[in-house]
């Protein structure tokens, strides 16, 4: 089924790939930051964000390995959406697609004038996706950049074609996260497991001394792509944040969780085989985050894809 998914995705398709701006982490063992050494925070070109479809009816995903971030988001209902982040390499196809949260456009503050593709959002948020700084791209308003696939029921299909978006990838300077690459600190506790759970959705993470990466889980399942290759990353952040209830709910009366990401609390963050208990703080939605060790020093990243997984600190 996801090898026939997959053909079926890459016939759909009008245009190829473009191209990466430099050796990346895309799960298949090349090793290199989004950044290179050091902190991502040059002002550069705008990324591209894509909310994803995270149901177990949407997986395997698309196109999520080439990402440079994944943000694990918590929603109602107790499901989880992620929003993948793309500077240095475009896919041919992101998705399922689906609809935008409040929480996305604080989220996406910290770069400059991102392009948001989504396949939707609520009624009433709406005005304020459209006042926030951010390029907003929903099918009506770039409806040759989206497909629906046959080989999945609606509303788990629908795709996007990202360089129909953007004739080419902006490149790590766009990455204005404050994240910092380079080698690890000193200390840290060894891990091979880390999990995480939310009402109704569980990610573990595993690591691969083999592969050098965390290997991702969801849902007690091992994370894959529609091209068969699995879901991993170089660095995994469970980022403690507040998580309140909105003032948006879906047709049942579930109220949307907006999860705070301006501020400052504790992470754990998963790199080489170590756990680091770590602090993060955001002064602003304009800043990107920064990750402090005990000792007072900058927390660094291992090359590669980034998760944060939002968790409430409660």
């Amino acid at each position: 089924m996801t090898g026939l998914l997959a053909a079926t995705l890459a016939a759909s398709l009008a245009a190829g790939c473009t191209t990466s701006d430099g050796p990346r982490d895309d799960s298949r063992g090349r090793s290199s930051s989004p950044a290179g050494d050091g902190e991502s925070r040059a002002k550069g070109g705008s990324v591209l964000a894509v909310k994803i479809d995270n149901s177990r009816n949407a997986r395997p995903h698309t196109g999520l390995n080439e990402a440079d971030i994944v943000y694990v988001e918590p929603v109602e209902g107790g499901l989880s959406r992620l929003m993948a982040v793309y500077a240095q390499k475009l896919p041919k196809a992101v998705g399922p697609v689906r609809s935008a949260r409040e929480t996305d456009l604080e989220l996406l503050r910290q770069f400059d004038r991102p392009t948001l593709a989504f396949s939707g959002a609520q009624g009433k948020l709406l005005p304020k996706i459209d006042k926030a700084p951010l390029e907003a791209a929903p099918p009506g308003k770039a409806s040759t950049a989206y497909f629906r696939s046959k080989m999945r029921p609606s509303p788990h299909n629908l795709y996007l074609r990202p360089n129909q978006l953007m004739a080419e990838p902006p490149g790590a300077s766009a990455l204005t996260t404050g994240f910092r690459f380079g080698s690890a600190p000193a200390g840290g506790k060894p891990t091979t497991t880390q999990k995480v759970t939310y009402d109704a959705a569980r990610y573990t993470f595993t690591w691969s001394r083999s592969q050098g990466r965390w290997l991702v889980g969801m849902d007690g399942k091992a994370a894959g792509t529609t091209d068969g290759k699995r879901v991993m990353a170089g660095t995994v952040v469970v980022q403690y944040v507040k998580v309140r209830k909105s003032t948006f709910h879906d047709k049942l009366g579930n109220y949307t969780p907006y999860t705070e990401t301006v501020g400052s609390g504790k992470a754990r963050v998963l790199r080489d085989g170590r756990a680091y208990d770590v602090t993060w703080k955001r002064p602003k939605a304009s800043d990107g985050t920064t990750f402090t060790t005990n000792d007072g020093k900058r927390m660094n990243f291992q090359h590669g894809q980034v998760w944060v997984v939002f968790a409430n600190a409660s």
